[in-house]
């Protein structure tokens, strides 16, 4: 194979000139995992690569006319697949006893079982301290079962009512109020949040902001969202008296605390708040410069149809709970949660929005696994503080 380093034609097949696009910096040009910009070869002209329900296509004149997969999309699914590899991925794996909590010993076996009123808990022998002991985390000193905690959440963020959820626990043999499950979700959304906003999401560099009123109450208030474009991921929400006096500058610093960067591109309405903000937070005169797209319509490439979507997940779930009680209520947080690393995204096949950015959690249930991390890395906290005093 001949490579001309001056205009980087390559004499080879049109994968070998594709991989030499995407080794080559500044020859692509990311929009999101979607959408790409490949220069031309022989010119400065760009052509346009955009994945589609059928597979990639290029606006190039080697695609258009003979329909094959040119040197561009080769060029685009290295690049891709080399950001892929690229990422690091968290995964969030059940907690398991693997030690004593007297003596910190292995050397365990499993004793039996201890009967509660409600759901049984294994117990455990440490051969070292002979000390007996069973471990809970996450729900000790908790009437209910682990399962039946969980499964309340999971139906209630799924759609269904606090009523609905109770009658529904009954079908389990579980009998609570529905006071009860909101309490249940008041509490562990507060722990799971904790957590998770430590983690940091490999999320791309477009990302979206928009509002949603909602009422509190009886009294309208506004949501507002910032998202990830390319994983879905929910990455900061605030609430608002008012949308066009409101200072989105929270907003844009929690996520970029969070996300651990700025975006390269902002899309938002032209809404000042956002503009405001935007300037405030992310504009810098280092490069990549960020860019914020204000300008948006109803449709086109600037639209903010995603945005749109995530505030109709919002709207379904407000109807359901008849309006929201305080402006510091856990249901919102509750929902981002479940939004990132509960629900499966059929744009991102298959995938929940913390998956693509990264972040497994494994396990059956995963709302157990995210409550036992959570629990031990507070329990951790709590002991370097009182270590460090």
């Amino acid at each position: 194979m001949l490579t001309d380093n001056n205009n980087m034609q390559t004499i080879g097949t049109r994968e070998d000139r594709g991989k030499a696009i995407a080794e080559k910096q500044g020859q692509i040009i990311r929009i999101n995992d979607q959408s790409y910009k490949v220069k031309s070869q022989s010119s400065d002209f760009l052509y346009d690569v955009n994945s589609t329900e059928i597979g990639w296509k290029c606006s190039c004149p080697d695609h258009v006319s003979r329909g094959v997969q040119c040197k561009h999309i080769f060029g685009v699914e290295f690049s891709f697949n080399l950001r892929e590899q690229v990422k690091k991925s968290i995964v969030i794996k059940p907690v398991t006893v693997s030690d004593c909590p007297f003596c910190h010993s292995t050397n365990l076996k499993k004793f039996g079982i201890r009967h509660n009123k409600d759901y049984d808990i294994q117990k455990f022998y440490c051969k070292d301290c002979q000390q007996h002991f069973s471990i809970n985390i996450g729900f000790e000193k908790m009437k209910h079962n682990p399962q039946a905690v969980t499964t309340a959440m999971q139906l209630y963020f799924s759609g269904e009512s606090l009523r609905h959820t109770k009658e529904s626990l009954k079908l389990l043999g579980v009998h609570v109020s529905h006071q009860t499950v909101l309490n249940w979700i008041g509490k562990y959304t507060e722990l799971m949040e904790q957590y998770v906003n430590k983690l940091k999401p490999q999320v791309g560099d477009t990302w979206r902001a928009d509002e949603v009123f909602v009422k509190f109450s009886g009294n309208m208030k506004y949501l507002f969202a910032l998202m990830d474009d390319d994983t879905r991921y929910w990455i900061a929400q605030e609430v608002a008296d008012t949308k066009f006096k409101h200072d989105a500058r929270n907003l844009f610093h929690d996520g970029r605390k969070i996300a651990g960067k700025r975006p390269n591109t902002l899309i938002t309405d032209g809404l000042p708040a956002y503009h405001d903000a935007f300037n405030k937070e992310f504009f810098t005169l280092k490069n990549p410069q960020s860019k914020h797209i204000n300008a948006i319509k109803l449709d086109g490439d600037m639209n903010n149809n995603k945005m749109e979507r995530i505030n109709g997940e919002i709207r379904d779930r407000e109807k359901v709970m008849r309006g929201l009680k305080s402006t510091d209520t856990p249901i919102i947080a509750g929902y981002q949660i479940f939004h990132n690393y509960m629900r499966p995204h059929e744009a991102l096949k298959g995938k929940t929005p913390a998956e693509a950015c990264g972040i497994k959690v494994e396990g059956d249930n995963k709302w157990i696994t995210l409550i036992q991390n959570a629990s031990q890395q507070t329990k951790f906290d709590s002991t370097s503080q009182q270590t460090q005093t």
